[in-house]
């Protein structure tokens, strides 16, 4: 982003005049995927058990917004650099957008001249990647047991707690009526059920899938009891079948290994489900010969750990794999089978933004002075409904992931160019006189917040340490930080902090561009 507004800097050079609608155009464009993306986590975080984090996320983001205030307002900066000093040392774009939506607005006479300064203020973006922190990043080891797999608990009856989520599991027919673990005893003839064979590899789990008895394919259930001469189609993770198949006899039969499977992603809709753990729902019986290979949530599609008390929300997105009866009767019980598709559902997108564009460009005074979301914050706002009305009802509304990259890297790119562009030989004029100054108050309204927010989840919030950490990179909107944090950590509990977080700040980050102008 940084590189193209260079680009379009050195081309503004040229006296290139670009049409403001083309820089509307692909801004709205861009704010309602962003919209879109966090709308899920953002009513989950307003609403339920996320409203620590997303208090959290609010008032990490005032933070910003009031040390970007304090330096500009020192520094003697004008409302264009003050804006861009928030868009450069926030690293959040978008807010530039509203900034220059207000400054139309406000009725000043230099409005040009106060739109030409705000690149120089986003050109000096300082990244948070890494933020070092005295607690162990996976917590004390009590304190960490909640967050943490318990041996022998399944998500979903398949994935493996203990971090290895995703081991494909695959199929093997064998001679189940002389089935037993080592250590076991003898075979019980006729006293084994289809249930007990199912228990005996206590650290996973695997299922009989298809049953042959004297040359015919039988129904059957976990109360059914084994007889000498069965063969069974069993699934289950490879170690649980080798561990299986040293005491019973594999066998060839193509006919009753025909069995339809499926991995599908699945958007989990269902109340009853939102706020379950993983083992609560594993012991529910529509689990049964269900593998769980993975868990997404959020804007940046955020790999949730697979572990026995990991919580789901409304709108996570389910990696399931499995015998398609097995599969359809978990999507009854949790949701939609969103398969893959590249058709965007353009009228519903169409009507959100043409409506909450037209609610969001309404002007109502307050004390005499003018107040407005204006259009592009409505749109703003029309992203989160829809893309929240999706992840209930993902029946309409379809965006898909390539279109998202889309609206939101091209809607971006372009808008900041052309801001470039149209910016041309003041920005370099602004930059001459300004250019240690903005670097400097840069580095403060950037390192204040980031200071302050461990110490605030910490001692306030009383977050666990791998979830505060997690708190603070999507407080500040910084996915990098998240993951070095996981990466030294050598797990992705953080993450479980990161995505309520972000959601809030990413849209109040936005919104401040509006606010900064108002307020100034």
């Amino acid at each position: 982003m940084t590189g193209t507004l260079l680009a379009g800097v050195l081309i503004g050079q040229l006296g290139f005049e670009i049409s403001p609608q083309v820089k509307t155009m692909f801004f709205t464009m861009f704010l309602f995927a962003v919209g879109y993306s966090v709308g899920p986590q953002f009513v989950q975080g307003v609403a339920k058990d996320g409203l620590p984090q997303a208090i959290f996320g609010v008032v990490v983001s005032v933070l910003c917004l009031v040390s970007v205030y304090i330096g500009a307002k020192i520094a003697g900066y004008d409302v264009g650099l003050a804006a861009g000093l928030l868009a450069g040392s926030q690293t959040i774009s978008a807010s530039i957008g509203l900034a220059t939506t207000a400054i139309n607005n406000s009725g000043v006479d230099n409005a040009e001249s106060l739109l030409n300064q705000i690149p120089g203020g986003l050109r000096h973006q300082l990244h948070v990647r890494h933020c070092r922190y005295r607690h162990d990043p996976v917590g004390a080891r009590p304190e960490a047991a909640q967050h943490r797999p318990r041996p022998g608990l399944q998500g979903l009856r398949g994935a493996d707690v203990q971090g290895r989520a995703g081991r494909w599991h695959e199929h093997r027919m064998a001679a189940v009526a002389d089935a037993r673990l080592p250590g076991q005893g003898e075979w019980q003839g006729g006293r084994q059920t289809v249930g007990e064979l199912e228990a005996m590899v206590k650290e996973s789990r695997m299922f009989v899938e298809r049953l042959r008895r004297d040359g015919k394919i039988i129904d059957f259930d976990d109360s059914t009891v084994l007889k000498a001469g069965d063969i069974g189609v069993i699934s289950g993770k490879t170690d649980a079948l080798v561990a299986l198949s040293t005491t019973a006899e594999e066998v060839a039969d193509s006919e009753l290994l025909d069995i339809p499977v499926e991995s599908v992603d699945l958007v989990v809709t269902s109340k009853d489900a939102d706020g379950k753990t993983l083992i609560e729902l594993a012991n529910s019986g529509f689990a049964r010969g269900v593998f769980l290979r993975k868990i997404t949530r959020g804007a940046t599609s955020t790999d949730i750990p697979i572990m026995a008390q990991t919580k789901l929300n409304r709108g996570d997105i389910l990696k399931i794999s499995g015998r398609k009866t097995h599969v359809q009767r978990v999507e009854k019980a949790l949701g939609y089978a969103d398969r893959a598709s590249s058709a965007t559902d353009m009228i519903w997108v169409g009507i959100f933004i043409v409506v909450f564009g037209l609610l969001g460009a309404i002007t109502v005074k307050v004390g005499g002075v003018p107040v407005t979301l204006s259009v592009s914050g409505g749109v703003l706002f029309g992203g989160l409904i829809l893309g929240w009305a999706r992840s209930v009802r993902p029946t309409f509304g379809r965006l898909p992931e390539p279109t998202q990259w889309f609206m939101n890297s091209v809607g971006l790119n372009v808008f900041i160019a052309i801001v470039g562009i149209s910016a041309g030989p003041g920005f370099v004029d602004g930059l001459k006189a300004n250019g240690v100054s903005l670097l400097m108050w840069g580095i403060f309204a950037t390192s204040v917040p980031m200071l302050l927010a461990p110490l605030i989840g910490k001692y306030i919030f009383k977050f666990h340490h791998a979830i505060n950490l997690g708190a603070c990179g999507g407080g500040r909107t910084s996915t990098a930080s998240v993951a070095m944090v996981g990466d030294v950590a050598k797990s992705n509990i953080p993450m479980l902090g990161y995505t309520v977080p972000y959601a809030v700040s990413n849209t109040l980050l936005t919104l401040w561009g509006l606010v900064i102008v108002l307020i100034y």
